[in-house]
């Protein structure tokens, strides 16, 4: 049954915190006469491992604890892409030529929020969680996501590069718009506890900081801050405007749902493994700063709404996704009843790139063939 890509359901996360069946004890080799004492040795048990505070050899792979983050690793090798293998000629014309002046205010700002965005990212996973994990799995994905970010930051340049924007400004925005200044300020407040490398995660208070700087970053940043800040641009793709910057996006949003998915089941396993449960004050907290972070922003970079886009209908597909994030998290929904505004977003997920024939280069963005999304 075909199923949405960012519809992976309760049953499926939780499936992959089945604790592993134990391995037998391993058997020590006995010493050679008047031989001298070796340090002790023995091979690697999969239930030794942990996500977090783990005493196994961070060098060896396997055997797996955690399969399903080596399966998220090969699905993401399977999904590889580069932005200059997109045409962007016709995104030249549009942009100069028909998209409106409230047009070019969204489409600008938003480049300019996620040419942020992205780095900060890779800076949280590359020096924040991946150092952090001591399942080498675990790590192996965070390293193709590290790289992953990079691509979408390369990806942001290359639009910007081609449209002939001016870069300065528009990098520089996130630090004088007040309204992009505060999604980044806010994100840089909560993932900043646990960039320092010397946190130590046998304090019980420390690690409910760190599970909860993670959830932020997994089931706010990425599944809901990226997942619904690509939609603006998705708006003038279903009008025919801006298809080759609509393209590159699509291709960053699956890579950032698969972020979150990744992220989402790592602070699930860890607040089993741990026994830790999350303040629930402190989470709905979360929720209510992401959502006014959000309701700024939309109300600036749609300060005149656009043919079939709005900043109502931004910030109300802000909340069906939080609520959507909240499930998969095990959490209660913060936004009871919040109903899809854009019921198309979706779509933008299940992106399928067929082979043309005719092309010299296939320009396909499963090199690994079909892929199953549970």
């Amino acid at each position: 049954m075909n199923t949405s890509f960012d519809d992976w359901d309760d049953a499926t996360v939780a499936a992959t915190l089945a604790p592993p069946s134990p391995l037998p004890t391993p058997v020590a080799a006995s010493a050679e006469p008047n031989a001298t004492p070796a340090p002790a040795l023995a091979p690697i048990r999969a239930a030794d491992k942990r996500i977090v505070n783990g005493q196994g050899d961070i060098n060896q792979l396997a055997p797996f604890k955690y399969p399903w983050a080596w399966e998220f690793f090969l699905k993401a090798n399977r999904n590889h892409w580069t932005p200059t293998e997109i045409n962007m000629a016709q995104d030249v014309q549009d942009y100069h030529h028909k998209l409106s002046a409230a047009e070019r205010h969204m489409f600008e700002n938003v480049l300019a929020y996620l040419t942020t965005s992205d780095i900060l990212a890779m800076r949280n996973i590359g020096l924040a969680v991946m150092e952090k994990m001591t399942a080498p799995e675990l790590q192996i994905y965070q390293a193709r996501q590290v790289f992953e970010e990079s691509l979408h930051t390369w990806t942001y340049q290359h639009c910007i590069e081609t449209l002939n924007l001016d870069q300065s400004e528009i990098y520089n925005r996130y630090r004088v718009v007040p309204a992009i200044h505060g999604k980044i300020t806010l994100a840089n407040c909560r993932l900043e506890k646990i960039l320092r490398a010397n946190l130590d995660l046998t304090d019980r208070d420390t690690l409910h900081d760190f599970a909860l700087s993670y959830l932020f970053f997994a089931g706010i940043f990425e599944g809901c801050w990226f997942y619904n800040g690509f939609s603006p641009i998705f708006a003038l793709q279903r009008r025919g405007l801006m298809k080759g910057t609509a393209e590159q996006f699509q291709y960053i949003m699956r890579d950032e749902v698969l972020h979150a998915a990744f992220g989402i089941r790592v602070v699930r396993e860890l607040m089993q493994e741990e026994n830790l449960r999350l303040d629930p004050n402190a989470i709905a907290q979360l929720w209510q700063e992401a959502e006014a972070a959000e309701d700024a922003y939309a109300k600036y970079i749609l300060r005149d709404s656009i043919l079939g886009y709005s900043a109502e209908l931004h910030i109300g597909q802000f909340r069906f996704i939080a609520n959507r994030r909240a499930r998969q998290l095990g959490l209660e929904e913060p936004f009871p009843g919040a109903k899809a505004t854009l019921p198309w977003l979706d779509e933008q997920a299940n992106l399928r790139k067929e082979k043309n024939f005719f092309e010299t280069r296939v320009n396909e963005y499963q090199t690994g063939g079909s892929l199953e999304w549970g």
